[in-house]
């Protein structure tokens, strides 16, 4: 791999999902009539370590979002969010006391308990 090469999959790297985030993310969906839908990842200021995880449905990409696919879903993420999203795993637990979606976020430099929030 030439040096380009590696350069090139840094800045591609992409936003993926696990199985089990996947399957919860299409029930919620189809609750919620967004059948056909994405799934938006951004990232906004605030929380206990200064940013915040924000998902939410989307029909279709903006004009500079950076979009992937993972599981059968598309992923979009503005520009700005990805400088922060790159590399990230997005799960799901049924967990009682942990329970929930969980970031794998190889950017963060801390995260706090709650795991919504970090920082980097």
């Amino acid at each position: 791999m030439t040096a380009v090469d590696k350069t090139k999959e840094v800045f591609d790297t992409g936003i993926v999902m696990t199985e089990k985030a996947a399957e919860r993310l299409t029930a919620v969906m189809k609750a919620e009539g967004k059948k056909g839908f994405g799934l938006r990842m951004e990232v906004t200021t605030g929380g206990c370590s200064g940013l915040n995880y924000n998902m939410s449905f989307e029909q279709k990409e903006k004009e500079f979002d950076k979009v992937f696919e993972s599981q059968g879903m598309k992923i979009f993420c503005d520009l700005k969010s990805y400088l922060y999203l790159k590399g990230i795993e997005i799960d799901f637990s049924n967990d009682i006391l942990n329970g929930g979606f969980k970031i794998v976020n190889p950017n963060a430099e801390r995260t706090c308990g709650c795991g919504t929030s970090f920082s980097a």
